[in-house]
């Protein structure tokens, strides 16, 4: 890919700023992107950070001064699984792609590990890489009278969750306009596939393929006899009321990020989301791999298909 004159090719920066390894990384990225002759770009938030880390940040345009996301080919993210969703919510609203490179734990929605930066940078200028569309939820809170008060999104999923440790959280779940259950519980989980290998999998519920829509539902230690785990079809509209007499009030919780308090007799709706979240991928690789890779799953003693 090529810029025109008018238009230098420009690579959006979005480090861990509260770590100096991803500091390091990210001085390295923006100097390989202008040794290259092209543009790195940088959050508002993030600039004074990496310029006291390193001088070379200074060179970077700022993202709502000096161009906009449109104006961005590509988002290489530098830290956790934490740190993807952050880029997430400041891409939120373009079509940008996000590349991660796992400089925390896990790192389950990055691409590639910190020795493989280099690599990464040059494919990103290469163009060489593939996107997939991961999908998302929206999320909507309404009091009882039905007026809405708080409407967000969610990459991973949105947590119903209790707002006292001795006290459970009582819960009505309905699904497509129909009653399901209710139960007291410590919260419930309302996941995407890509969120089924986060909190929801923590929690005992299902690994979803990202190539699978679905949405997942899943209990937080419900006091209830019937209280599964459900995969349910992405045209599904699931809601949560909390009871008028639940012993305490809750918090919904979306991402780990963003969050609203949840009072007796309010509503959560959750469906799929209007807009997917874009990652790019270097290696079309399967799934499954990339499970035994991060869970250090134990796959000794396979011999494979006998064709």
């Amino acid at each position: 890919m090529t810029g025109s004159m008018d238009q230098p090719r420009r690579f959006l920066v979005l480090p861990h700023t509260g770590r100096d390894a991803s500091k390091r990384a990210a001085a390295e990225v923006i100097g390989a992107l202008l040794a290259a002759g092209t543009v790195p770009v940088l959050a508002e938030e993030d600039v004074a950070a990496l310029v006291e880390a390193d001088p070379i940040a200074g060179r970077a345009e700022v993202l709502g001064r000096d161009c906009v996301l449109g104006d961005i080919e590509l988002a290489i993210v530098l830290g956790g699984d934490g740190t993807i969703l952050h880029a997430a919510e400041t891409v939120r609203g373009g079509a940008l792609p996000l590349i991660g490179v796992n400089l925390g734990h896990v790192g389950f929605l990055a691409e590639a590990e910190r020795e493989d930066l280099e690599e990464v940078v040059r494919r990103a200028l290469a163009g060489d890489y593939v996107v997939e569309e991961r999908m998302t939820i929206d999320v909507r809170v309404m009091t009882r009278d039905g007026a809405e008060v708080f409407a967000t999104w969610a990459l991973n999923e949105a947590t119903v969750e209790k707002s006292s440790p001795g006290k459970m959280v009582e819960v009505v779940i309905e699904i497509d306009g129909r009653p399901l259950s209710a139960f007291g519980c410590d919260g419930l989980l309302m996941a995407t596939p890509t969120g089924s290998t986060a909190y929801a999998f923590s929690a005992g519920g299902p690994v979803v393929w990202p190539d699978v829509e679905a949405m997942l539902l899943v209990p937080l230690s419900a006091h209830a006899l019937f209280a599964r785990p459900l995969v349910l079809a992405p045209s599904a509209v699931l809601a949560v009321e909390i009871s008028e007499s639940t012993p305490a009030p809750g918090v919904l919780w979306c991402d780990g990020r963003r969050s609203v308090a949840l009072e007796p007799g309010m509503r959560i709706e959750v469906v799929r989301g209007r807009a997917p979240v874009r990652l790019a991928r270097l290696i079309r690789g399967k799934f499954t791999d990339r499970l035994v890779q991060k869970f250090d799953l134990p796959v000794s003693g396979w011999r494979g298909s006998a064709r």
